[in-house]
């Protein structure tokens, strides 16, 4: 891919496109997390239990098809499995409302938008987190995913009342019809790239278990990737699990009301915002290698505060634990992302990107049955407790991995080999 070089990635107009059209549909896809279980229960009048199965028909797709979509990408150009994934996704949303106009909305419709919806993501992810890279250069991969996280952060502070307000206006149903119209606006702007993306180089004939195979061991065998891996699920898991029970706690034991509950969500969105932003000067203050730990082994602790939470003043404890989290949280995963967009070879980077979303986001479903069943079976409190103090376990990988001897992630090479075993410079 030939790349524009410039002093300044707000010059970048191939960035800028893909910025943009990022931006539209995470806003977006904030309608549907609102609008489809509303439709669900409203139109539908769906139990629980079917609106919780909505949850799991999407993150099934990352499960079923996460490494194959690795191997395929690897394959193909990046750019037109985007324009491909996004066309998918605007269609089928666009036949919620034809099919609630027409009288014949059912949830096994609904069951099967999200799941198709779900494995187009994932070829989605998967070909930009491999895209970035090439269409940036290696110098500017950070601050790229930085200002895509900002994005992702300031669509989850704004997007959930905007989205309450589209609802309202036009329906549960209707509102689809806006989510698929900021996917054709993403599509739009992936044409508008001009930088020339080449075709990946085959390197022979092989099966796709053996592709596959490829990216689990390239993931599996360097251990700062390993260790990252372990870090990320073990903190999804538990972050999931606070999820499953951190509503239902700030109802039956703070007695909070929606619109107060909705405040402490978007308070702890805005620490997103903040660590996107921070970014860039962390990373020349601590190190872009060293930040990954020490953002997580910081902000960690904080998760502390959620069990403490109680009405009145002590409702600060959650929204203080809920913003530094998601202020780690962001800090990591962009220098997290970064790293790995680094340390990856451009021919295995499909693959590897789709081994390490199979890993971490296969424990998202697993967290919400664990924090339902601690919830049963300890109490809302106690089981904040459990999940605190296991979100915290997620430091132990990255300080029991080769990063901690590490300042910069400038010390991997351009283009290392396939059996790297963490040969890299140190601090």
């Amino acid at each position: 891919m030939h790349r524009k070089r410039s002093t300044r990635l707000v010059a970048h107009k191939g960035f800028l496109c893909l910025w943009f059209g990022q931006s539209v549909s995470e806003f977006g896809s904030q309608i549907t997390t609102l609008a489809l279980p509303l439709a669900a229960v409203l139109v539908l009048h769906a139990s629980t239990f079917q609106v919780g199965l909505l949850t799991t028909t999407g993150y099934a797709a990352f499960l079923l098809v996460g490494l194959p979509a690795g191997a395929w990408v690897d394959r193909m150009r990046r750019r037109p499995v985007m324009i491909a994934a996004d066309i998918l996704r605007a269609l089928l949303l666009a036949s919620v409302p034809v099919a609630y106009g027409l009288g014949v909305l059912t949830l096994w419709q609904l069951y099967a938008v999200t799941f198709i919806q779900g494995i187009a993501t994932v070829f989605f992810d998967v070909a930009y987190m491999s895209y970035v890279p090439g269409l940036v250069g290696r110098q500017y991969v950070a601050e790229a995913n930085a200002k895509l996280q900002a994005t992702v952060s300031m669509a989850q502070v704004s997007g959930p009342s905007a989205s309450g307000f589209l609802i309202g206006l036009l329906s549960a149903p209707v509102a689809f019809v806006a989510n698929a119209g900021t996917f054709v606006v993403s599509v739009v702007s992936l044409f508008a790239i001009r930088e020339r993306e080449l075709a990946p180089e085959r390197t022979g004939q092989s099966s796709l278990r053996q592709e596959m195979g490829d990216g689990l061991r390239f993931v599996l065998r360097q251990p700062i990737l390993r260790m990252i891996a372990g870090s990320t699920s073990t903190s999804n898991l538990f972050f999931s699990a606070v999820t499953a029970i951190s509503v239902v706690f700030l109802v039956r034991q703070v007695h909070l009301d929606a619109s107060t509950i909705g405040l402490l969500t978007s308070l702890g969105a805005i620490g997103g915002i903040v660590g996107a932003f921070s970014c860039g000067l962390l990373r020349r203050w601590i190190g872009s290698a060293r930040i990954i730990w020490v953002s997580m082994a910081v902000t960690g602790p904080f998760a502390l505060l959620l069990p403490l939470t109680h009405p009145g003043p002590g409702l600060i404890c959650y929204a203080v634990g809920m913003f530094m989290f998601s202020f780690g949280a962001v800090v990591y995963n962009v220098h997290q992302a970064s790293f790995r967009q680094l340390l990856c070879p451009p021919r295995l980077l499909g693959r590897m990107n789709a081994t390490i979303r199979f890993i971490v986001w296969g424990t998202l479903p697993l967290g919400g049955l664990l924090g339902g069943a601690l919830g049963s079976s300890l109490g809302n409190r106690n089981a904040l407790w459990v999940c605190a103090v296991g979100m915290n376990l997620a430091t132990v990988w990255l300080l029991a991995s080769p990063l901690i001897r590490m300042r910069d992630t400038e010390a991997v090479p351009e283009e290392p080999a396939d059996e790297l075993a963490g040969e890299l410079a140190t601090a």
